[in-house]
């Protein structure tokens, strides 16, 4: 399954690590200096030129999304229900 990022992105669920919520952990200064590292090495993506709510870490790339961390995990929630249902 893949989960919507918003604006057309779409990521395939299996590579998410983590949904986080931007402003709970851009506090942290490991947060900090792990979305640093990945800036450098040209490793986020910026879904939106919105105002960010929501940190997506996956596998090769971070995505800052517009998206409220909230409402994503509840897009996992469904799919993975779905994909549950079609295989019962």
């Amino acid at each position: 399954m893949y989960l919507y990022l918003g604006s057309d992105v779409v990521v395939p669920e299996n590579e998410v690590i983590g949904i986080f919520d931007i402003e709970k952990v851009t506090v942290d200064s490991y947060m900090r200096d792990f979305l640093s590292f990945s800036q450098k090495n040209g490793r986020i993506y910026y879904v939106s030129l919105d105002m960010p709510k929501s940190i997506i870490v996956c596998e090769n790339m971070v995505y800052i999304s517009n998206v409220s961390c909230d409402t994503l995990k509840k897009r996992t929630k469904r799919a993975f229900q779905s994909e549950t249902l079609q295989s019962t």
